[in-house]
């Protein structure tokens, strides 16, 4: 991986910019090649004493803002509240087709299957509430890009909500898409907006948006 593209650093947290392709943390399959061990590997070299701990998570091919913190109590912190703590999420999207409306609301409830695909139930009891805001930036027909904003955190909600309504990322093969035009997955964590859970100050991160969505 190249050099770590950080967007924001001080004594408790580390912001970075997430290549699209790589773990947020490691796997069975994949050990060492995870932008955690990355951003250890960094702090570490400042003080080999240095600690870092995750706070959320993005999915391997998705690009954008990820927060780690450098101390237990303040991840703990920040995870006790995640939902109150993220004000604002905001993802931009590439996806196949027109969607029907220019913004939408998304409620839903999603399951796992035992493949790990994430899906649209009806099933209320055991689903996982999602809800999801999109608004269409611009589309060519074949194509629209998205701004999104998400109320919940789910695992693959955008994804799977976006394709449940027709509309599948575009190198999504997992969920649908047929098209792969930028050979990688249309979704980006774009602005990461938090409430310090300590100093309740507000700070917003931003990841500017790949050149390759520059494609509508």
């Amino acid at each position: 991986m190249k050099k770590l593209n950080i967007i924001y650093e001080d004594k408790e947290l580390l912001v970075i910019s997430k290549p699209s392709g790589i773990l947020t943390i490691a796997s069975a399959k994949e050990k060492t090649r995870t932008i955690y061990h990355e951003a250890r590997e960094y702090i570490k070299k400042q003080n080999p004493h240095n600690k870092i701990y995750i706070v959320h998570r993005l999915d391997k091919d998705t690009s954008g803002v990820i927060l780690f913190a450098k101390n237990e109590k303040l991840k703990e912190k920040f995870q006790e509240n995640w939902s109150n703590i993220a004000i604002e999420r905001t993802y931009i999207a590439i996806v196949e087709k027109t969607s029907s409306k220019k913004k939408d609301r998304l409620i839903n409830y999603l399951q796992e299957s035992s493949t790990h695909q994430v899906y649209v139930t009806k099933d209320q009891k055991n689903g996982k509430l999602a809800i999801t805001n999109y608004e269409v930036l611009k589309t060519n027909g074949k194509m629209s890009l998205l701004k999104i904003n998400i109320e919940t955190g789910r695992k693959n909600q955008i994804r799977s909500q976006l394709q449940y309504i027709g509309n599948p990322i575009i190198g999504d093969k997992k969920y649908q898409a047929k098209t792969n035009p930028i050979k990688r997955l249309g979704l980006h964590a774009h602005v990461l907006k938090i409430i310090h859970p300590i100093t309740a100050k507000e700070m917003t991160f931003e990841a500017p948006i790949p050149k390759s969505f520059n494609i509508i």
